[in-house]
C-alpha cells in the first residue's frame, strides 16, 4: 500500500514554494531589468548560483545557519523562538533560495524581450511603478510568468540534496517523494520506488505539456507581425 504523505508533502512544499518565489522574484526580476546600477551583475550572479552549485554545498551551508548552534539559528531559536532545522518552514525557505533563479531567470528575460517605449509610455501617461508593472508589463510577458511559475514548481518537486541535508528525511514531517523514492530503492523495495517516480514521472509531465499547450495557444491567438 503506497503512503500518500511523502506525494502530499512534496506537493505542499512545491506550492507554497512557488507562491513565495512569486511574490520575491518579481520585483527582483524587474529590478535587474530596468536597474542601471553596475551592481546588478553581481546581483544576477547570486540569482543564478544555485543553478550551478552542488545541492550538497547549498545545503550544507543552510544548515550551518539554521543550526541553533550557530549566529542566526542561534538567534531564531532564542529570541523568536523558531526553529528551521528539520521542519517544514525550513525546508520551504531552503527551497526558494534553491529554485529562486528557475522563477527569476524567465521573468527577467520577458522583461527585456518588451520594448522600452512599452514601459516609458506608461510613465508618461502617469502610471505608478506597481501599475505599469501589473497592469502593463506582466500581461505581455505572460509566457515567461507561466514558465517561471512551472519551471519553479517541477524543481521543487524533484528536490533532493537541499531536503534531505535541511529536514533530515523525518517521516510525516519532511520527508518528501524524492526521498521516499530513496529510502526504498535502499531498503530494496524496488516496485513502491518505481510507484512513487511514476507518480512523479506522470505529474512532472503533465505539467510540462500543459505549458506547451497554453504557449501555443497564446502564439496562435497573438501570431508575431
Amino acid at each position: 500500500m503506497i503512503d500518500l504523505q511523502p506525494l502530499w508533502l512534496s506537493l505542499r512544499l512545491s506550492l507554497v514554494t512557488t507562491a513565495i518565489l512569486l511574490l520575491v522574484s518579481l520585483p527582483l526580476a524587474y529590478w535587474l531589468a530596468y536597474s542601471r546600477t553596475r551592481l546588478k551583475v553581481i546581483a544576477e550572479a547570486i540569482v543564478s548560483l544555485p543553478m550551478v552549485l552542488p545541492p550538497s554545498v547549498l545545503g550544507f551551508y543552510l544548515l550551518l545557519a539554521f543550526s541553533p548552534s550557530y549566529a542566526f539559528g542561534k538567534f531564531l531559536d532564542h529570541y523568536l523562538n523558531i526553529r528551521l532545522v528539520f521542519t517544514f518552514p525550513g525546508l520551504v525557505i531552503a527551497s526558494v533560495f534553491y529554485s529562486l533563479p528557475f522563477m527569476v531567470n524567465p521573468l527577467l528575460s520577458g522583461f527585456r524581450s518588451l520594448p522600452p517605449a512599452l514601459k516609458e509610455a506608461s510613465h508618461t501617461l502617469g502610471k505608478s511603478t506597481v501599475t505599469t508593472l501589473i497592469k502593463i508589463l506582466l500581461p505581455n510577458i505572460r509566457p515567461s510568468l507561466l514558465t517561471g511559475i512551472v519551471l519553479s514548481f517541477a524543481h521543487t518537486i524533484g528536490e533532493f540534496g537541499v531536503v534531505l541535508m535541511i529536514g533530515g528525511n523525518i517521516p510525516g514531517q519532511t520527508s518528501v517523494a524524492s526521498l521516499a523514492i530513496y529510502d526504498e530503492v535502499q531498503s530494496m523495495n524496488y516496485p513502491m520506488a518505481n510507484l512513487y517516480s511514476l507518480i512523479l514521472l506522470a505529474l512532472s509531465f503533465s505539467i510540462l505539456l500543459s505549458v506547451y499547450l497554453i504557449n501555443q495557444r497564446s502564439n496562435k491567438a497573438n501570431p508575431l507581425p
